[in-house]
C-alpha cells in the first residue's frame, strides 16, 4: 500500500493546489471521491487491466463510465493517469486528496472501530476530546469490530489510542512472556 501511496502523493498535491488556487476544494472532493468509487470496482479493474485498454482507450472507458460527471480538468486528470498507467492510484489520491483539504480547514478525520455501536453522546464525548487534544475539528468515522471484545481503539493521523480490551490482554500476555 505505500507503493501506491507514494506513486499518488504527487497527483494528489498537485490536484489539490489547482483546487485550492480556485476555490474548489468541496467539488474535487466530490469528484475525486467518485472517480476513486469507480476506479476501485472489481469489475472496472479487470476492464481497465486488459492490454487493449491501455492509455487513451483506458482513458475514454473510464470517462465513459463516469457519465458526465467530471468537469474539464477532472477529466484531463484521468487522461493524464491512463497515459501514465495510473488510473489504480486514483483511490489513494482521493484519501491523500481529503487528508489535505482536511489540514487545510483545520480539520482531521478520526476512524472509530468499538466492539459495541456507540452512542451519539459517546461519539460527542470522544470527538470533543479529540479536538481538545490535537486542537483542530475533528469528523468521526465510526465502526463496529466485535473482535475488539470491548472498548474501541482511535486511529487519527499518526495517533493511534488502543483502548480496546483485546488491545488490553495482548499487551498483558506480552508483558508475561517477557
Amino acid at each position: 500500500m505505500s507503493e501506491l501511496t507514494t506513486a499518488a502523493r504527487p497527483y494528489a498535491r498537485a490536484v489539490f493546489e489547482m483546487a485550492e488556487k480556485s476555490g474548489d476544494l468541496a467539488e474535487w472532493s466530490e469528484m475525486l471521491g467518485f472517480m476513486g468509487a469507480v476506479a476501485s470496482n472489481d469489475e472496472v479493474s479487470a476492464l481497465l487491466a486488459r492490454p487493449e485498454m491501455a492509455k487513451q482507450a483506458g482513458a475514454d472507458a473510464f470517462l465513459k463510465l463516469c457519465d458526465n460527471k467530471l468537469n474539464d480538468k477532472a477529466e484531463n486528470l484521468v487522461r493524464v493517469l491512463a497515459e501514465n498507467n495510473r488510473l489504480a492510484l486514483l483511490p489513494e489520491i482521493s484519501v491523500i486528496f481529503d487528508a489535505l483539504k482536511d489540514e487545510a480547514e483545520g480539520s482531521i478525520e478520526a476512524l472509530v472501530r468499538s466492539a459495541k455501536k456507540l452512542s451519539k453522546s459517546e461519539q460527542e464525548g470522544i470527538s470533543k476530546a479529540l479536538k481538545k487534544r490535537l486542537g483542530r475539528d475533528v469528523k468521526l468515522k465510526v465502526s463496529v469490530d466485535e473482535a475488539l471484545l470491548g472498548g474501541a481503539i482511535i486511529q487519527a493521523g499518526d495517533l493511534v489510542i488502543d483502548g480496546s480490551l483485546k488491545g488490553r490482554l495482548d499487551k498483558m500476555t506480552s508483558a508475561m512472556t517477557n
